[in-house]
């Protein structure tokens, strides 16, 4: 039986990204890169920075088309990913520098690869992995690491270890984590807290973007809102002509429409990466530390609202294109009536200048008749004088009996010419 194309790679992509295993004590670096803004992935640069990397330690490369890889860096374990946005770089090590959070923890990532990256830094952490230290020891190390009005702690999945960060950028230009790890706790559930504190960060980031765009295009939103009103107020008043108010109407649908467009992938993505945030901070299970605030509380205050300004920015600007539209339908009826009178009135008009037409062919047809008739019993004087003698009348009294068969003559060929035309007319028709 053959198998689908496609189910060996889709099965194995549910085990393509394990968590990694670390031991108590280790340190880690994260480094998530995303295109420049207004710029698109360039997966082939993104592969080129890697193996750039992995050629500086003569470390393995990975497949062509591989979205992972893992493997042995000098002293750290390096594991890349890449994800639908962005690329991220993790790198373990163990043991633990004398300085708490030292910036040269980063150094695996050297300067001039750095600034070679195809594309910009949407975030970076260092991450300190301790074993559980007493309550008044782990107080002191918070407070020493940590700004206390944004710090954030708790004890995670089932008491597994505690975990702590301000979601703050240090001087060095990287968040800081802390793990302390309860001596029960095994590598992989290590790891495992590792990786979703690495995700819960790196997807916090990146739903924020969608926050810079609704800012962006707020004040945008706001002027067309109010033109918006302005000419829907128009459409109430006769003062302002239909087809004026409906032209503004077409140009501010159309720039809405293009703004939807713009900001579709944006907010979509960030509806997105706002669940995984959610969904991440549910799989740790925290449990209140010391009376501190939870990953959880800090992100219900300081990430939601933000995350309900977007949401809210998209209903705005989805209504506002719908309130376009439906005026720009109200007004194209509106005209279309206006339309449809003007065509009655000028039917009508048409109507009365046929009637002053035929009126006036009438006229021209009796005095053509007339005119006709004058030259005609000329003529007929002319033949029937030499006649007048022989019948012993006068050349007047011939003249005037001469007239009506002339002008009767006259009016039936006039007549019959005025029949023909009318019939080659309709039989045309």
């Amino acid at each position: 039986m053959q198998d689908h194309p496609l189910r060996y790679p889709l099965a194995n992509e549910l085990h393509a990204r394990p968590f990694p295993a670390l031991d108590v004590p280790s340190s880690a670096v994260y480094l998530a890169i995303a295109p420049k803004p207004g710029q698109s992935r360039d997966r082939a640069a993104e592969r080129a920075h890697l193996l750039a990397l992995l050629d500086r330690h003569g470390a393995d490369h990975p497949a062509p088309d591989a979205t992972h890889w893992s493997g042995q860096v000098g002293r750290h374990v390096l594991k890349w990913e890449s994800h639908t946005e962005f690329v991220t770089f993790t790198a373990f090590a163990p043991g633990l520098t004398a300085r708490a959070f030292d910036p040269a923890e980063f150094e695996v990532f050297p300067a001039d690869w750095l600034e070679a990256a195809p594309g910009v830094r949407a975030t970076s952490a260092v991450i300190r992995i301790e074993p559980l230290a007493e309550d008044a020891v782990l107080g002191a190390a918070l407070a020493a690491h940590f700004v206390p009005e944004s710090l954030a702690s708790a004890r995670v999945m089932e008491g597994a270890a505690v975990v702590a960060g301000d979601f703050r950028i240090d001087p060095a230009g990287h968040m800081r984590f802390l793990i302390q790890v309860s001596p029960e706790t095994g590598p992989q559930r290590v790891g495992r807290i590792l990786q979703r504190l690495c995700e819960l960060e790196t997807y916090k980031s990146m739903s924020m973007l969608g926050l810079a765009c609704a800012r962006e295009m707020g004040p945008r939103l706001d002027e067309l809102d109010r033109k918006l009103t302005e000419l829907m107020a128009d459409m109430r008043s006769t003062e302002r002509g239909a087809e004026a108010t409906l032209g503004g109407l077409l140009e501010i649908s159309a720039e809405l429409e293009d703004m939807a467009a713009r900001a579709a992938f944006r907010f979509a993505a960030t509806r997105a990466y706002e669940a995984i945030v959610t969904e991440r901070i549910a799989m740790l299970r925290e449990e209140r530390y010391e009376g501190r605030q939870t990953l959880g509380e800090f992100m219900r205050r300081r990430f939601d609202p933000a995350m309900r300004t977007v949401a809210a920015s998209e209903r705005r600007l989805a209504g506002m294109a719908d309130r376009a539209m439906r005026a720009g339908e109200l007004l194209r009826t509106r005209v279309d009536v206006e339309r449809q009178a003007q065509n009655q009135a000028l039917l009508a008009s048409m109507d009365r200048r046929a009637d002053l037409q035929l009126q006036l062919q009438r006229t021209v047809e009796g005095l053509s008749v007339v005119a006709i008739s004058y030259y005609a019993v000329s003529l007929v004087g002319y033949l029937a004088y030499p006649l007048a003698e022989v019948i012993g009348l006068s050349k007047g009294m011939l003249t005037a009996l001469a007239v009506p068969p002339v002008v009767l003559a006259v009016w039936l060929v006039v007549r019959g010419i005025r029949s023909r035309h009318g019939g080659g007319d309709a039989h045309g028709g």
